[in-house]
């Protein structure tokens, strides 16, 4: 367990825009920042961070939180564990109660899942670095390719023994389960073992034998997984062995390299994507670190989201070769399709960047770089135009490819000016190759659209006529109603305790003979003493939750702030506190230049809080009348007058609070 003193140290540490900004690019607006949400996939930004507030929200998705519920939700981490790798990133020191062996036995699998990882990546260095086996073969490799003492170092690489049962003996000696070195896919399960029986380690053996280790992080700095390369040239025998995919290393989302790359890339604004592990390393060792790679997959579109929040400028560096031009043709559509600009850059003699980058010095394959990117689809459209000039058939084929790439970039603007250009290159008349891309969009929004009436997506299927109509329970019917009927009020009035409980106000008052008198009280305690005098409690359980603690605090003689309830442990309260104060609509400050001004809230506080105290009262004072008017049908004649006379003091107060109000009843 983490000491609440170490909690508020590492929240305090924990500045939002610092901790997002390792994971997206953030962009200024207005007081806040502006960035595109990791959560779910979209194009145009709608993930806000304020950093005056300490907090974020997705305008799109709805995630919101503080920098603790951001690192729990991209790395998929539980309360403790997101606060100990905020820990390790502001170098403060987590001092846990020692635990017992019971709750030992119980930890996290996912968390023993990372440590047997971190395991697996010491080992391997180790193994390359102080054995005969490890020296001669895995580090001879990477000093033949070329590699420096640093990069080694940088990339944590490694080597596997021949022995088919080394990492196994020496991870169980020491101490590591059998069911976690499976769960990981550092080893596999021999066909011996028998499921429903113990899984010892007779039963395991190594993955990877006699290879060069390349531990795979995801972008939080964690491995995850681990590629292997044979350094024989057997043809029976894969040239790379990947770890499959498991609860923590899902080969789909991450790339090789982003950890360490993502902070150049957000800084040059640019990437370069490549085949390999290899290439990726070349490039770091040539001063070159905005760079990833797929690893051990093709690139997917969770691949180019990632990518996207750091950047949408590409630049594709595969091989020349057959396999290069295949995967190219793959992932370039996949990434014009997200609104990516791709550029495309060739090396000579079918060199990739690794061969090349050992055959030039630093300065000049930075230098190749920069001067030999071309967009992909002008320079695919002028080499094809070539080859195919005296070729009418060939050239109609040209243009369609061509045409489907265009037809594939979601903004128009861009779309017309590549139209434009790419017209003049193949010499066609530019509203032919207008016309065609337009045809090809509007089948694939047709097809997209068909695709979400199958799935039930962003559709209302309206019941069929012989169907009858479900009902709901009448007590959840009831509860719904209540919940939406004060809603609105109760919500405004945790915003108002929240943002301006510390805010004194003049109260008007009469003491017992009914001579008026002003005193000062907090906002805080006017409205709690409102909802005291007339015994209110919320309707909704996560409000009278916030306001229970609220008024616990109070008690304590502590007006807590916003960023207490937005920092909660408990994300049902961080999260609705979050939600309930971010507003995604700021005037700005150039419109003072043309006299255009919003009043402060704060100076019309009093006036806000009584009118949605009003609000509030009213409508619970309208639901006790309904209930007395259904009492009445039920009621005996002796209770009868008692229920009527309440309905006529009820009524009179309602209509006095309706008055306050400003409204006017006309029944």
């Amino acid at each position: 367990m983490i000491p609440r003193e170490t909690v508020d140290k590492i929240i305090d540490a924990s500045r939002v825009e610092d901790v997002i900004g390792e994971f997206i690019t953030l962009k200024k607006r207005g007081v806040n920042l502006l960035g595109l949400c990791p959560f779910h996939g979209e194009k145009t930004p709608s993930f806000t961070v304020s950093p005056v507030k300490g907090i974020y929200k997705c305008f799109g998705c709805g995630k919101a939180g503080n920098s603790v519920n951001f690192v729990m939700d991209h790395l998929q981490l539980t309360y403790p564990e997101a606060l100990k790798w905020l820990a390790k990133k502001y170098g403060i020191e987590v001092v846990e109660r020692e635990i017992t062996p019971e709750e030992k036995e119980h930890q996290n699998e996912r968390e023993s899942m990372f440590v047997v990882m971190q395991y697996a990546v010491n080992y391997y260095r180790e193994v390359m670095r102080s054995t005969d086996e490890g020296k001669s073969v895995g580090l001879g490799y990477f000093l033949e390719r070329g590699l420096r003492e640093d990069i080694i170092e940088k990339f944590q690489l490694g080597y596997s023994l021949e022995n088919r049962r080394a990492f196994t003996d020496e991870a169980i000696k020491n101490g590591y389960q059998p069911k976690y070195l499976a769960q990981t896919g550092m080893n596999v399960i021999s066909n011996k073992y028998v499921e429903g029986t113990e899984l010892t380690g007779a039963f395991l053996f190594d993955r990877w034998t006699s290879r060069v280790m390349f531990p795979i992080h995801d972008d939080g700095g964690r491995v995850v997984g681990f590629g292997g390369r044979i350094l024989t040239n057997d043809k029976n025998t894969a040239k790379y062995i990947n770890s499959p995919e498991t609860e923590i290393y899902n080969k789909s989302k991450i790339l090789y390299g982003l950890w360490l790359g993502k902070k150049a890339i957000q800084k040059m604004d640019v990437c370069y994507l490549v085949e390999g592990y290899m290439d990726v390393i070349a490039m770091h060792q040539a001063g070159i670190e905005n760079v990833v790679a797929s690893s051990g997959t093709s690139l997917t579109v969770e691949h180019v989201k990632a990518l996207h929040r750091f950047t949408k400028n590409i630049v594709v560096l595969f091989d020349g070769d057959a396999a290069g031009q295949k995967a190219s043709n793959r992932a370039i559509p996949m990434l014009l399709e997200e609104g990516m600009n791709v550029r495309l850059l060739t090396f000579p003699n079918d060199d990739d960047p690794d061969s090349y980058s050992r055959k030039v010095t630093a300065e000049e394959f930075k230098h190749y770089l920069e001067t030999n990117t071309q967009d992909f689809l002008l320079y695919k459209a002028q080499k094809l135009t070539a080859e195919t000039k005296h070729d009418p058939i060939k050239k109609a084929g040209v243009i369609k490819d061509i045409v489907e790439n265009i037809a594939l970039i979601p903004d128009a603007i861009t779309r017309g000016v590549y139209v434009k250009e790419c017209s003049g290159i193949m010499q066609l008349e530019e509203r032919v190759l207008q016309s065609e891309v337009n045809k090809l969009r509007q089948t694939a929004d047709a097809k997209k659209g068909r695709g979400k009436e199958n799935r039930g997506e962003n559709t209302i299927t309206p019941p069929h006529p012989d169907e009858p109509i479900p009902d709901f329970p009448p007590d959840e019917v009831v509860k719904q109603e209540e919940f939406l009927r004060y809603d609105a009020d109760e919500r405004e009035l945790l915003r108002l305790l929240l943002n301006y409980g510390n805010v004194l106000l003049t109260i008007e008052a009469e003491d017992e003979d009914f001579v008026k008198y002003d005193f000062e009280m907090t906002a805080a305690e006017h409205i709690l003493f409102e909802l005291w005098r007339d015994s209110i409690t919320f309707e909704n359980p996560i409000h009278q939750l916030v306001l229970d603690e609220y008024e616990s605090l109070l008690e304590q003689e502590r007006i807590p702030e916003v960023n207490y309830f937005a920092q909660h442990p408990n994300p049902a309260i961080s999260n609705f506190v979050i939600n309930s104060i971010f507003n995604n609509y700021e005037l700005s400050k150039k419109w003072t230049a043309f006299g255009v001004y919003v009043n402060n809230e704060v100076w019309q506080l009093k006036k806000s809080i009584q009118h949605v105290l009003y609000s509030y009262k009213e409508s619970k004072l309208h639901n006790i009348i309904l209930e007395r008017q259904e009492q009445l049908k039920t009621v005996s004649p002796e209770e009868e007058e008692k229920v009527l006379k309440d309905l006529v003091t009820l009524t009179e107060h309602k209509r006095r609070v309706n008055r306050l109000l400003g409204r006017i009843i006309t029944k």
